[in-house]
């Protein structure tokens, strides 16, 4: 199971590394993902889903250090990182080094740090965030496990990751929490 896990992580890093758009399996729903550094590459998922440019995305980090290189980290976050129990997303103010298409228009990005085994050794090895958007055309259910998602999706990708095809676990997209420099909260979806 080691060996495979280590030559999903290398075949979806190669992909990556070539500006291709991966479907992968996260911590909390199947997504689209790709390097979030690749301005192409995040045109290519905009197109794919069939979605305005104008709605961001998010991006996934194994590691809260890191989340200083890609947005200004409120004196909140950290705290907040460490007690939150549940997939959490939160979105930084002032955005940087990231593709401009992910980035919203009053200049946020949403983060979220996953401790999900494939997910994590993938940001690991890419050294790089990773983009994580739901797995489905805009507008459509995010789709909780592999084969909920439509054929259309799997067509339009450059790789489809195998690890957890089979998962059942039920899962959820992650909470939203907006933070101002301030200290202010928002929460955007429970």
């Amino acid at each position: 199971m080691i060996n495979k896990l280590k030559e999903e992580i290398r075949k979806t890093q190669e992909v990556l590394k070539n500006g291709g758009v991966i479907l992968y399996p996260t911590d909390t729903i199947w997504g689209l993902g790709c390097d979030a550094t690749n301005e192409e590459a995040v045109k290519r998922i905009y197109k794919i889903k069939k979605r305005s440019d104008h709605k961001s995305m998010l991006v996934l980090l194994e590691d809260a250090g890191k989340i200083a290189s890609y947005a200004d980290v409120p004196d909140i976050a950290l705290d907040l990182i460490e007690v939150v129990d549940t997939p959490t997303t939160i979105i930084y103010p002032n955005a940087k080094r990231l593709a401009s298409g992910l980035i919203a228009e009053d200049g946020t990005i949403g983060i979220r740090i996953t401790h999900e085994e494939f997910t994590s050794s993938l940001l690991l090895r890419i050294n790089r965030p990773l983009v994580s958007t739901s797995a489905n055309i805009s507008g459509e259910p995010s789709p909780r496990f592999y084969d909920e998602i439509s054929e259309e999706i799997r067509n339009a990708v450059d790789y489809i990751v195998d690890y957890r095809r089979n998962d059942r676990h039920s899962s959820a997209p992650s909470s939203i929490i907006k933070l101002g420099m301030g200290g202010e909260i928002k929460i955007i979806r429970k």
